[in-house]
């Protein structure tokens, strides 16, 4: 900046440095504003590639498919439906929401039981023989190629009548993966028919 030597002059020079300068600043809060829009935008768009990549996604199945392979057993239902005349009241049960998912009823089941050796349905605290009071049930699919059934696994539990203290359940065998509604040999089926 120069010096000058008329106050008015000087006044009007600076007057006009401020109007230069307000401006520039006027463009860089634009500047600023709009790189701003532009960031916001950028992370909404990374947000959106990462939930498109990495969130759960859900295959349906459809209704038909679960018929695919059932023609004889239709065969068979239609028979036996001629052949019967008696009729069964159904009642409705309160039931709690699962939250594994659910085998259908219609698919044919295969039960295992697995029970207490005699010497361990004794109490320990008393030696009273233990009652049956219930039973633990897990289905798992078992896949057979072209054939699908529910297998439940029942444990049975047992109590002391007297005490009403000890109760005991039977172990389950071990699983390749736990928590699992699939079979050994359905989790075998599994990764085979992805590259099928």
């Amino acid at each position: 900046m120069s010096y000058v030597a008329d106050p008015t002059l000087q006044t009007n020079f600076l007057y006009a440095e401020l109007d230069k300068l307000t401006a520039k600043l006027a463009q860089k809060d634009h500047q600023l504003t709009t790189l701003r829009e532009h960031i916001q935008w950028l992370e909404e768009q990374l947000r959106l590639s990462r939930y498109k990549r990495f969130a759960s996604s859900s295959e349906k199945q459809s209704p038909d498919q679960v018929t695919l392979f059932d023609e004889a057993e239709q065969l068979q239902d239609e028979t036996s439906e001629q052949e019967s005349d008696t009729t069964a009241t159904t009642v409705m049960a309160h039931q709690r929401k699962s939250r594994k998912p659910r085998i259908p009823e219609d698919w044919p089941r295969e039960q295992i039981i697995h029970d207490l050796a005699e010497a361990d349905k004794v109490c320990p605290h008393d030696g009273t023989y233990l009652v049956h009071i219930g039973d633990e049930i897990h289905e798992q699919l078992d896949i057979i190629p072209a054939q699908i059934k529910a297998i439940a696994h029942v444990r049975r539990k047992y109590s002391c009548p007297c005490c009403e203290k000890y109760i005991v359940t039977a172990t389950k065998p071990k699983q390749p993966i736990e928590k699992s509604i699939a079979t050994p040999n359905g989790s075998i089926w599994i990764p085979r028919g992805l590259y099928q």
